[in-house]
């Protein structure tokens, strides 16, 4: 590493976009990603859409329970 940098020319935010939605990898466990993938695949739908139906039953169900 270089003791100092010369940073006179570069641009201040650059690479910044404000309205940029990131998409987060979520890592799950083999004998859960199986299971649900053999569902998904029994049901005929993309198992990123089970998946995030089956979050959403359970948002409601923590929302009903906190209410």
């Amino acid at each position: 590493m270089k003791s100092e940098y010369d940073f006179s020319q570069a641009e201040r935010g650059k690479f910044y976009h404000p309205d940029v939605q990131l998409n987060l990898p979520i890592y799950l466990d083999p004998e859960v990603a199986g299971y649900l993938a053999t569902r998904a695949n029994a049901k005929g739908v993309a198992l990123n859409d089970m998946v995030n139906e089956l979050l959403r039953k359970d948002i409601a169900l923590i929302e009903m329970v906190q209410s």
